[in-house]
């Protein structure tokens, strides 16, 4: 931010706004007397654990609050407009065209039914800009503009024939269609892999220089922190505890809140970790292939190979990390492991026996030793049963006596960190953190020799995520269970793995113990993913 940026008049004003919640939740409001500004051409991230209060504030200033909350008192001043006391129609024509907002999840923010082109001309039919024609042109130059490839065909596809980075570049095109003042970014590369997130973060700072945007970046990652940002808020339970220029917020933080989030920021392992004699071998992979082909009787084939020629080792209390960007396979081949999906060829040997050609009436009865961790927790557990009922179904249906399932139910919640009580309550009732204790706690109810987690941290909070990891350490270091850990994060990679194998279009392109792969890698894919860490210059204080 030049000093020029410093002395103009703010874009945005927020000044002493409060937000109250419905009664009944935690706290009576989700934000209390925060203020804070937006300059032309800056980019101020807000950063805090869930449930802090940034997405509400953004919410707030687009008018797309939830009718159950609602602003019991303050101001957001647009170029000297009261946000908070506009007309539904004038709101209606700053949103999107003075206004834009990038959301955390592109596909559920994307019209499943619409192609990318009828989406993006949408906005500009909406504010009434340009023709049929100048608006598909325009269409074309944002795609281009975003970097996607071949934006003439692109316009014509459905959202799920994108990469989740290419429809989140997708989402920043439609943002920019109306060449907005402000740009709100709610988590935008929260869950993209680290080449694809500095693709979108240099994306971001060249279009806000060049058009001298002012970019609200709500972000928990403070690596994102620190490669993009001129000035920081920090919030906390719906206070904000801290704000200030970028270099001083994170290297001089002063609020006690502050300072935990930084020492909880996963840092690169300086040794690996000791593994003590050669145990048991639990799962070896050889040779394994999986061949996705795709098109029809009209439409040209194509075939793609997610998972080629693989051959991997994990033991039993030890942890191999699987990195990679999207597309490289990893996911693929988690699911290959716990015989989601069928391999074309290649063994997959479970203590010593190749389930990979086991139908699945032969494999039903190994299918509780392998479990597996999912990304998103919320959409693996069932909304309408109990957490006792989620714990204990899969047990009950192998025989085990409901009284057994309960008492082991609640040891496991104890292990996890959650009380007796959650036991009768249902998944809602629980913070994003919390419920993937409760997947880590269904996953264990069989006693299972390998955990397959597939992305279990990457969209928790710093401090959460913190949390999980050191859980999932205690848990194998008791139980001696063997893992998987499938990751897009480097940082995290290196602290909790044993060995670490790098995917790249389906091929294991380095394998070996972390300190070999990201000090001293030997394969150019390797290199570009860790040049890719976010904030990578930047050293957290101990």
């Amino acid at each position: 931010m030049t000093k020029e940026t410093s002395a103009m008049e703010p874009l945005l004003s927020v000044r002493d706004v409060t937000i109250n919640l419905p009664a009944g939740m935690e706290r009576s409001y989700a934000v209390k007397d925060i203020s804070f500004d937006l300059k032309p051409g800056e980019i101020l991230c807000i950063i805090g654990e869930s449930g802090s209060g940034k997405s509400v504030t953004a919410n707030a200033i687009m008018g797309i609050l939830s009718p159950a909350i609602r602003v019991a008192g303050g101001d957001i001043h647009f170029k000297g407009m009261n946000l908070l006391t506009a007309d539904k129609q004038t709101l209606r024509n700053i949103r999107g065209r003075a206004i834009s907002m990038i959301f955390q999840d592109p596909l559920s923010s994307l019209n499943p039914v619409m192609t990318i082109g009828e989406q993006i001309t949408e906005v500009m039919a909406a504010h009434n800009v340009g023709t049929p024609a100048s608006r598909m042109e325009r269409t074309i130059g944002l795609l281009h503009e975003v970097g996607l490839p071949d934006p003439h065909l692109i316009v014509h596809q459905y959202p799920f024939r994108l990469s989740g980075g290419q429809r989140q570049r997708v989402m920043i095109a439609m943002a920019l269609a109306l060449d907005p003042d402000i740009l709100i970014a709610d988590e935008p590369t929260t869950a993209l892999d680290v080449t694809t997130q500095a693709q979108i973060l240099e994306l971001i700072r060249t279009i806000q220089r060049r058009k001298n945007t002012g970019v609200m970046f709500i972000t928990h990652d403070f690596g994102v922190v620190a490669e993009i940002a001129d000035r920081v808020i920090v919030m906390e339970k719906g206070h904000l505890v801290e704000q200030g220029p970028a270099a001083k917020v994170l290297n001089a933080p002063e609020h006690p809140y502050t300072r935990r989030l930084i020492s909880a920021v996963p840092k690169m392992a300086e040794e690996d970790r000791k593994k003590g004699d050669e145990p048991v071998v639990v799962l070896e992979t050889r040779n394994l292939c999986k061949v996705y082909h795709s098109g029809g009787f009209l439409a040209r084939g194509r075939t793609v190979r997610a998972v080629n020629d693989v051959s991997l080792t994990v033991r039993k209390g030890q942890t191999l990390g699987i990195v990679g960007e999207s597309g490289s396979g990893k996911s693929s081949l988690g699911r290959l492991l716990v015989k989601l999906m069928e391999s074309d060829s290649g063994q997959i040997l479970f203590n010593g026996t190749d389930i990979a050609p086991l139908t699945e009436d032969r494999f039903r009865p190994m299918r509780p030793y392998i479990q597996m961790i999912f990304q998103d927790p919320f959409a693996s557990l069932n909304p309408r049963h109990t957490i006792g009922r989620i714990l204990t179904v899969g047990p009950m249906a192998h025989g085990i006596s409901q009284a057994q399932c309960k008492a082991k139910a609640l040891r496991f919640l104890e292990l996890v960190g959650l009380d007796a009580g959650a036991y009768e309550r249902y998944p809602h009732e629980f913070s994003g953190g919390q419920r993937q204790r409760i997947g880590i706690a269904r996953s264990l109810m069989f006693d299972p020799l390998l955990l397959v987690a597939d992305e279990a941290v990457s969209a928790l909070d710093v401090s959460i995520q913190a949390q999980i990891l050191e859980l999932l350490d205690r848990i194998q270091d008791e139980l001696k269970i063997a893992m998987i850990f499938i990751t897009h994060d480097l940082r995290i990679a290196s602290q909790i793995c044993d060995d670490v194998a790098v995917m790249y279009k389906g091929d294991v392109v380095e394998y070996g113990p972390p300190s070999q792969i990201f000090n001293a890698p030997q394969n150019d894919y390797t290199r570009r993913l860790i040049a890719a860490i976010p904030g990578k210059e930047w050293k957290p204080a101990a």
